[in-house]
């Protein structure tokens, strides 16, 4: 079942069997070496716990190296939340399929182990799949938080009310527009999609167009979920290697099966402009934050080969401007 470390083709997830009595929800945690962020992480989902009948909350925790996880667990889940410990590392998108596996709900969020929840989430999320039946996944508002919980940005706002979107393909094909800890998705989409692959950056924003493309999606813009950004996580990992631009063009590709013929050349061109202004913008963060000239040009440059506009055109000129004047400077 698990011997590619990266999945080439959605890994299937088996129906529920022989479980009477299924609660509503299935919070999966999965977890490796975040122990400083998962007691909040935990804190903010049993703070609006129904109980276990209607609530499974369990931490997969990924071989980590960095605590004991399971005592952790045990101290701030005081015998509520379930722990797994995988018997060897699997990595990222395993440790997801696992999650969903194990999972026994009707509805499972994925919250990973340094991303936390608001008071509200779950009651505001069933409010969607109770109005709109239809929908195979529902996501509210969300931030973007720093290590020390501290607000940065807000997300691009889909709509004004809660509702199942409008064109919500057209809109997700073109962008990433939606963070993990926001989300939840009904268990019977991914028996039916399978889980997360291919990637390890960007495999979220292949699975939302997967499902655009299958169901609809209901949204509110309430903002009820955090996802961190810090140093330490994948995200910006991948950005200092570069594998992030070499994984979305992997995505972009990916998700051109999921498009309406029609409109696959326009929203493709229209994801590679978009990500390509995303990544040269970012490599000032990675010259600046991460004190990293020679990646932040690499960076520029593969932004400016995704796609050739005027604002890779500016960022790769101004990142090679920047090394320049540093070399010459020494």
């Amino acid at each position: 079942m698990m011997n590619e470390r990266t999945p080439s083709s959605p890994p299937r997830i088996a129906p529920v069997a022989n479980v009477a009595n299924r609660p509503l929800w299935s919070v999966m945690i999965p977890a490796y070496n975040c122990h400083k962020f998962l007691r909040q992480t935990l804190e903010s989902i049993l703070a609006q716990d129904p109980g276990p009948d209607k609530m499974q909350i369990e931490v997969i925790d990924d071989a980590s190296t960095d605590a004991d996880i399971g005592r952790l667990v045990a101290e701030a889940g005081g015998g509520r939340v379930g722990y797994y410990r995988q018997p060897e590392n699997r990595g990222s998108l395993r440790n997801f399929e696992t999650c969903i596996n194990r999972a026994h709900g009707q509805w499972v969020h994925i919250l990973h182990g340094d991303d936390y929840v608001e008071n509200g989430f779950y009651k505001e999320i069933e409010q969607l799949f109770l109005r709109f039946p239809q929908a195979g996944a529902a996501y509210t508002g969300f931030s973007h938080v720093n290590e020390k919980g501290e607000y940065l940005s807000p997300h691009d706002q889909v709509l004004t009310v809660p509702g199942i979107i409008e064109n919500w393909l057209s809109i997700i094909a073109r962008f990433q527009r939606v963070q993990t800890p926001a989300i939840v998705v009904k268990r019977c989409v991914y028996e039916k999609l399978g889980s997360f692959f291919a990637v390890h950056y960007g495999e979220d924003w292949e699975m939302w167009v997967r499902i655009a493309a299958h169901y609809p999606v209901a949204h509110s813009p309430m903002c009820l979920a955090n996802y961190r950004v810090h140093n330490s996580n994948i995200s910006s990992q991948y950005f200092l290697s570069g594998q992030n631009m070499r994984d979305i063009a992997k995505v972009i590709d990916i998700n051109q099966q999921y498009l309406p013929s029609d409109e696959k050349t326009k929203l493709t061109r229209a994801a590679k402009r978009n990500w390509s202004h995303y990544f040269a913008r970012a490599s000032d963060m990675t010259y600046g934050r991460y004190k990293s000239p020679h990646q932040a040009l690499v960076q520029s440059r593969m932004a400016f080969s995704l796609h050739q506009n005027s604002v890779s055109l500016y960022y790769l000129v101004k990142t090679y401007l920047k090394v320049l004047l540093r070399y010459k400077q020494r």
